[in-house]
């Protein structure tokens, strides 16, 4: 990136530079914010915080068979804000602490909306074995709260690694 003149708000957020003539949306801002906040009390892994991120409606879409999978308990409907912390303390017990961790991932943004790429790798509590599995997380933001979450990931990674396949 090459120097140039630069329009800065009250807040000395960039609004414009010679790259990028058009105005930075707030919402784009705030949304690459929150997504790289979730993605932070994910990797600290206290559920309660994560939770906070949430509305207290949720849309919630997991890429998976409507009857979830036997070896998967926390694939289940959500649709509260106590649901998702839930859901994440259901992950958390069935892993080994401390051994959770991804690649970098790469925040795409437009206006209110996110979406994650990396890959999740867990070891599984009850069987040792670890696993990685490619993932997409699209996130809807709205008054700076998590409206949708909606995971794409490789699910049959994650099921054979908790059944012991």
């Amino acid at each position: 990136m090459g120097l140039g003149p630069a329009q800065v708000d009250e807040d000395e957020r960039i609004r414009s530079d010679y790259q990028f003539p058009e105005p930075i949306a707030r919402g784009s801002a705030l949304t690459r914010a929150i997504a790289k906040e979730f993605l932070r009390r994910l990797g600290e892994g206290d559920a309660d915080r994560i939770a906070e991120l949430f509305a207290e409606q949720v849309d919630w879409v997991l890429d998976w068979p409507a009857g979830g999978h036997p070896a998967v308990p926390w694939i289940r409907p959500r649709s509260t804000r106590a649901d998702v912390a839930d859901h994440f303390r259901a992950i958390a017990e069935f892993h080994v602490p401390g051994e959770a961790g991804g690649s970098a991932p790469r925040i795409l943004v437009d206006g209110n909306e996110a979406v994650v790429l990396g890959d999740i790798r867990q070891t599984v509590k009850a069987t040792g074995k670890p696993y990685t599995a490619l993932c997409a997380l699209h996130l809807v933001i709205e008054d700076g709260l998590i409206t949708r979450y909606a995971v794409y990931e490789d699910s049959l990674t994650v099921a054979e690694a908790l059944s012991g396949s």
